[in-house]
């Protein structure tokens, strides 16, 4: 039995949240995606904070789609976080953003992104990148055993 794949996606933009889920389950590479609105809620559910109990979850993601224009917590300090805890360090993580700033590619690479992604603004360009982006990581890319 392969192992199950679930998709992180952390995404503040309800919008493109849906088109990216959109492409995605075109695919039908994945068994879950589950959506974080804002960092906290995605440091949440990774790190199982909730009040001063601890849950991780039962399945760890394959592969975490990050934007970092993010309320709460940016993208940038989410990305540190998950960079400097052994249990999620080495989760592939794809900045997937509309910043055109050097400073978020270079702070992204410098953190240990895999991949950095500027979103198209076109709706079909934005789905085949998306799609692209999923075969990739959960098809093509070997990911390091648990």
């Amino acid at each position: 039995m392969s192992e199950e794949k679930v998709i992180l996606l952390i995404e503040d933009n309800p919008s493109d949240a849906a088109l990216t889920k959109r492409a995605l389950e075109k695919k039908k590479n994945h068994d879950k995606i589950v959506v974080a609105e804002d960092g906290e809620i995605a440091l949440n559910y990774l790190f199982g904070i909730a009040g001063n109990h601890k849950q991780i979850p039962a399945k760890l993601p394959t592969v975490i789609f990050l934007d970092l224009k993010l309320p709460k917590i940016s993208g940038i300090e989410v990305l540190q976080r998950i960079r400097s805890d052994p249990r999620t360090k080495r989760i592939p993580v794809v900045v997937l953003t509309s910043s055109l700033e050097d400073i978020d590619l270079i702070a992204s690479y410098d953190l240990g992104a895999n991949s950095y992604v500027r979103k198209p603004v076109d709706y079909a360009g934005f789905a085949d990148t998306i799609a692209s982006i999923g075969m990739y990581w959960l098809t093509l890319n070997e990911s390091p055993p648990k």
